[in-house]
């Protein structure tokens, strides 16, 4: 019997510290780090995804970031396809990979080795719920899902636009399955993940998108804008870029620019408490609690005893 591939995952919420201790534990493994966040994968949309500098990467390695033009699509098979790819590249080279991000579905379909489901059609239907996505947004979309199918919609993000208009299609079409079935564990894989206490988290979601205003978030999305960035593609559906555009031309002091702020904070805080959800399915994660350490090298110490163990099991 072929022996599975290995496989590092570092998860967790958004702002919950992932990329500093990363960078240390892949200096300290000798290894490479893929990304597992859907949004690192487009140029020039920076500090809104909180994408890591060439000075926070340290030298390491970073694959899935800066791979695609603003405009362009990127779905789970994408994802899947290109990923899997650059793992056996890794473990080939005698390295195991370190995938970092908090898209638990990307996450959580690469580990479990779900494939999607060929399935019948009806491509009118899908265009009326793409249009109604124009229209009315990926949210209303979502909760059309979320009435017909509650755990399919539970599983899907409402920005992974494909699978919920799938899944819709697929209940539409008098189908009880989300379109993916499971094929088994893919990976000999070590998933840690780091949690938080909800208020402690909140805050730290609260001070980084303060962070990402000193750092230039509007002008970042006016230097899109400015190049031709279409305003409807995926990458400007992202938290911190949609609730910022309505006010772009307004001043940092006027009501409008400050409840947009406060906006992306509610919706950072609800994108937070969903991927917490999602994770508590994966009965697997190693949970690891960094408010207990007094630092990030105490925390990298303890997991890397951990992981340690793990490879040499």
């Amino acid at each position: 019997m072929t022996a599975l591939e290995k496989l590092l995952v570092l998860l967790g919420p958004t702002a919950s510290g992932k990329t500093a201790l990363s960078i240390q534990l892949a200096h300290a493994l000798d290894t490479e780090i893929i990304s597992g966040d859907s949004m690192l994968v487009y140029r020039d949309f920076n500090i809104g995804t909180a994408k890591p500098t060439r000075q926070e990467m340290d030298g390491i390695p970073h694959h899935m970031v800066d791979i695609l033009p603003p405009d362009a699509s990127f779905n789970l098979m994408d994802f899947l396809t290109q990923v899997k790819g650059i793992i056996t590249q890794l473990n080939q080279a005698g390295k195991i990979p370190l995938l970092v991000g908090g898209t638990g579905l990307y996450i959580q379909s690469l580990l479990e080795g779900y494939e999607l489901n060929q399935q019948q059609e009806d491509s009118e239907y899908r265009r009326k719920l793409e249009k109604l996505a124009e229209t009315k947004g990926r949210e209303y979309v979502h909760a059309m899902l979320a009435q017909a199918n509650q755990e399919a919609a539970a599983r899907l993000h409402p920005n992974d636009l494909r699978r919920v208009i799938r899944a819709l299609e697929v209940h539409h079409l008098g189908g009880s399955e989300v379109s993916q079935s499971k094929i088994g564990h893919s990976y000999d894989a070590y998933v840690a993940g780091l949690g938080w206490e909800r208020s402690q988290l909140y805050d730290r979601i609260n001070q980084r998108v303060d962070i990402m205003l000193q750092q230039g978030l509007k002008q970042e999305l006016q230097k899109l804008v400015t190049a031709g960035v279409p305003l409807d593609c995926q990458a400007m559906k992202g938290i911190g870029y949609k609730e910022m555009l309505p006010v772009i031309q307004a001043g940092e002091n006027t009501p409008e620019f400050v409840a947009a702020v406060e906006k992306i904070k509610q919706n950072s805080r609800h994108f937070a408490k969903r991927q917490l959800t999602w994770y508590r399915r994966m009965s697997y994660i190693h949970w690891y609690q960094p408010a207990l350490y007094k630092d990030t090298e105490g925390l990298a110490s303890n997991m890397l005893w951990d992981i340690r163990r793990w490879i040499h099991k």
